[in-house]
C-alpha cells in the first residue's frame, strides 16, 4: 500500500541473465520451416481448391485416345468418347500368315470400347490412391497432361470365327492313321501330322493389338496338327497275330470229357472282328472288338454244345467185394451265360488274347467219381424183374438195347423222383434208334424208337415190386402182346394191364424213392435171350408187396379187319399195319409192407380198346382177299 505520506521509491529493473541472441543459421532455418509450413498450406488450399471446382468433373489435362475429357462429368465424357471414338468401325488391323493378308475392322474381330469403365478411370486421376499419388497425378495433369487407356472389350468368340474362316484356308490337314481288314489281311497306315494356325496364341496376339487401340499388324503363330488317330500299330500287330492263328474257346477249368475246346479260324473270325475308335486324350486309338451281332450268333450256336445238365458217375455193384466200380465218370453241368460272355470275349480281343474262355454257370454232380457203396448205403440186390419179347424185329431189339443202356449205372437219391424222361437221350435215328411199329395217334405206325416201351414197361414192373410210390404212369391204347409173354414166349393174360408207355417229354414214367438209401440201377440185355432184365441194389428196409392182378374184364370183341389200297406202294405188295387186339378193363391191386405192417396200397386200372387189325396192299395184286388169307392176315372176324 503506498500512503500519500511515504516517499515514493523507482527499483531500476535487473538485467536477464543467461538469454543470448540468436545465431544467423539459426534464423534461415526458422525462415525454410516457415516457408515450407506457408508453401505446403497453400499446396493444400490450392488442391483441395482444385478438387472442389472440379467436383463431379475430370481433372484437366486428362484424355483418353487423344481425346480430352478435363472439366466434363461422367455423361459428358462418355458421349466426347462416344463422338470422337470411331478406331472400333473406321481403324484397320492386318493379319498376316507371312504369305497372305487379310484386313479387319477391329469390331469385326470383336473390339468394343466399355464407356462406363473408361470415363470412370478417367474421372479417378487425382482422386485414388494415397495423398502423395493424388498430389502427384494433379500435378501431372496440370504440368504436362494424363493418358488414360481406353478399357476395351474383345469378344475372343468373334475373333476366333474369323481366325477358322483363315484356317479353312490356310491350314494343311492332319491324315488320321487307317487300319481295316480286308479279308484276313490286315491293311495300316500311320497317321500323317498337319499344320495350322495355333489359336490360343494367335487369339492372345490379336487382343494384345486391339487393346492398344491403334491400327496395327498380327502375324498369326502356326503350329502342327497332330491326327486325333497318329498311330495304331498295336492294334494292327494284335490283328495280325489273330489272323495268324485265330482264336481257341474254351470252358474255365475245362476237364476230360467236358465240351470244347472250339476254334474260330482266321477266315471265319475276321469277318467277326471291327476296329472300334475309342477316346484317349489327348488323341484317339482303335482297338479290336467283336461285331456284336456275329459273336451272339456264334455263341447261340455253340450254346447247343455247351449247355448240359450235370451227371453223376455211374457204377456197377461188384456182389463180391461189395463195392462200386466206375463205369462213367460224372461230370459238371453247364449253362452259358451269352451277356457275360460278350462282355469277357471283348475285354480279351481288345487286348490280342487268342485263348477266349466261356462265362458259364456251373453244377457240379450229385454223385462224384469217389463215392463209396458204403457212403450210398448200397449193400445187395433188392429188386429185379426180367420182361421178354420173343418175336421181335431187329429194329425193335436195337431200340430196345439202345434206350435200356441210358439207364445202366444211373443212382437215385432218397426221398426223390425218378424220371425216365430226364435220363432218356433223344429218341433219333443219329443216336442209334431204329425205326419199328409204335403206336402214334391212335394208329400202328412205324416210327423211330418202337420198342422204347419194353423199357419202361420192365421199370415200372421193378418199381412195382420194390414197393416204390408209382407218380406218372400210362397204359398203352390197347393190350400189346410183347408186353404179356411168360419166359417160355406163352402168352399170359395175367400181365394185361402191367405195362407203361412213354412219349418223351409228353409222356413220362416216374416212381419216388420214398427209402433213406440210394438205389443203384442196372440194365441187362439179353438178345439171345429176348430178354431185359432190369436190377435195383440199395440197401433193404423191410418192405414186401403183395399184389392181385384180375386179368382182362369186360372183354370187347376185336373190330372187323381194315384193308386199303395203297397206290404208291410197291406192286404185289402186302403189308401188315396194326395188329387185332381185344378191349378189356383190368385192375391190378398193390398192398406194400414195411416190416409186416401196411405201408400203403394202390390200384393201377386199364382200360384197352379193342383194336382192328389193319392191313395195305399195294398194286397189281387181282384176288386181295386170296392174298390175305395165304398170308392168314386181315381175316373175317368170326
Amino acid at each position: 500500500m503506498i500512503s500519500g505520506n511515504s516517499p515514493v521509491q523507482f527499483v531500476r529493473p535487473k538485467k536477464p541473465v543467461g538469454v543470448a541472441r540468436p545465431s544467423g543459421f539459426e534464423s534461415w532455418l526458422l525462415a525454410l520451416l516457415l516457408g515450407l509450413a506457408v508453401f505446403a498450406t497453400v499446396a493444400i488450399l490450392a488442391f483441395f481448391a482444385i478438387q472442389l471446382v472440379y467436383i463431379g468433373r475430370i481433372l484437366p489435362g486428362v484424355q483418353v485416345a487423344g481425346v480430352q475429357l478435363g472439366g466434363m462429368n461422367r455423361p459428358q465424357a462418355a458421349q466426347a468418347l462416344a463422338n470422337a471414338s470411331t478406331f472400333a468401325t473406321l481403324g484397320q488391323v492386318k493379319v498376316t500368315d507371312g504369305a497372305k493378308s487379310w484386313l479387319f475392322k477391329p469390331a469385326d474381330l470383336g473390339l468394343s470400347l466399355d464407356m462406363e469403365q473408361t470415363t470412370s478411370q478417367a474421372m479417378s486421376v487425382g482422386r485414388a490412391g494415397g495423398p502423395l499419388v493424388m498430389v502427384n497425378d494433379l500435378l501431372n495433369t496440370l504440368q504436362v497432361g494424363v493418358a488414360v487407356p481406353p478399357v476395351v472389350w474383345v469378344n475372343q468368340g468373334v475373333a476366333a470365327s474369323q481366325l477358322r474362316k483363315i484356317d479353312a484356308e490356310v491350314a494343311l490337314p492332319a491324315t488320321e492313321a487307317a487300319l481295316r481288314l480286308n479279308g484276313t489281311q490286315v491293311e495300316y497306315a500311320p497317321g500323317q501330322a498337319g499344320s495350322g494356325i495355333d489359336m490360343d496364341a494367335s487369339l492372345a496376339l490379336i487382343t494384345a493389338q486391339l487393346q492398344t487401340f491403334r491400327d496395327g499388324e498380327v502375324t498369326l503363330r502356326l503350329g502342327p496338327r497332330q491326327p486325333m488317330v497318329a498311330q495304331a500299330e498295336d492294334a494292327a500287330e494284335q490283328a495280325r497275330q489273330l489272323m495268324a492263328g485265330g482264336v481257341t474257346v474254351a470252358l474255365p477249368n475245362a476237364k476230360q470229357g467236358d465240351p470244347g475246346p472250339w476254334m474260330i479260324p482266321p477266315d471265319q473270325l475276321a469277318p467277326m472282328l471291327r476296329f472300334v475308335r475309342t477316346e484317349n486324350k489327348p488323341g484317339a486309338t482303335y482297338k479290336l472288338a467283336f461285331d456284336q451281332d456275329s459273336l451272339r450268333a456264334w455263341l447261340e450256336r455253340t450254346a447247343n454244345e455247351v449247355d448240359r445238365i450235370e451227371g453223376d458217375a455211374r457204377f456197377i455193384f461188384d456182389q463180391a467185394s461189395q463195392s462200386l466200380v466206375l463205369t462213367q465218370p460224372s461230370h459238371n453241368g453247364y449253362q452259358l451265360n451269352i451277356s457275360e460272355t460278350v462282355s469277357a470275349f471283348q475285354q480279351a480281343i481288345a487286348g490280342g488274347q487268342a485263348q477266349l474262355q466261356l462265362a458259364v454257370k456251373v453244377t457240379p454232380p450229385q454223385v462224384s467219381d469217389e463215392m463209396t457203396a458204403a457212403q450210398l448205403g448200397i449193400t445187395q440186390l433188392t429188386q429185379s424183374y426180367t420182361s421178354h419179347f420173343y418175336g421181335s424185329s431187329a429194329d425193335r431189339r436195337q431200340n430196345i438195347r439202345t434206350a435200356a443202356a441210358n439207364f445202366n449205372g444211373v443212382l437215385v437219391p432218397p426221398d426223390s423222383v425218378f424220371s425216365m424222361g430226364k435220363y432218356m437221350s433223344d429218341v433219333s435215328l443219329e443216336n442209334g434208334y431204329a425205326e419199328a411199329l409204335i403206336i402214334y395217334n391212335g394208329k400202328t405206325i412205324k416210327g423211330v424208337g418202337g420198342g422204347v416201351c419194353q423199357v419202361s414197361t420192365t421199370l415200372f414192373r421193378t418199381a412195382f415190386y420194390a414197393g416204390y410210390q408209382i407218380t406218372e404212369r400210362h397204359a398203352h391204347a390197347y393190350r400189346v402182346l410183347y408186353y404179356e409173354q411168360s419166359p417160355n414166349g406163352a402168352n399170359d393174360p395175367l400181365l394185361s394191364g402191367f405195362d407203361a408207355t412213354v412219349y418223351f417229354p409228353l409222356v413220362d414214367f416216374k416212381f419216388k424213392n420214398d427209402s433213406p438209401y440210394w438205389i443203384l440201377m442196372e440194365t441187362v440185355y439179353d438178345d439171345a435171350g429176348s430178354s431185359l432184365t432190369w436190377n435195383f441194389y440199395s440197401t433193404p428196409d423191410g418192405r414186401s408187396v403183395e399184389a392181385v392182378f384180375s386179368g382182362p374184364l369186360d372183354i370187347k370183341p376185336v373190330p372187323p379187319p381194315v384193308v386199303t389200297f395203297n397206290p404208291e406202294a410197291e406192286p404185289y405188295s402186302i403189308t401188315r399195319l396194326d395188329y387185332p387186339a381185344e378191349g378189356a378193363r383190368v385192375v391190378i391191386n398193390r398192398t406194400v409192407f414195411k416190416n409186416g405192417a401196411v405201408l400203403f396200397s394202390d390200384d393201377f386200372a386199364t382200360v384197352y380198346q379193342p383194336w382192328a387189325e389193319a392191313c395195305e396192299y399195294g398194286p397189281e395184286i387181282e384176288d386181295v382177299e386170296k392174298a390175305l388169307q395165304k398170308k392168314g392176315w386181315c381175316q373175317p372176324v368170326e
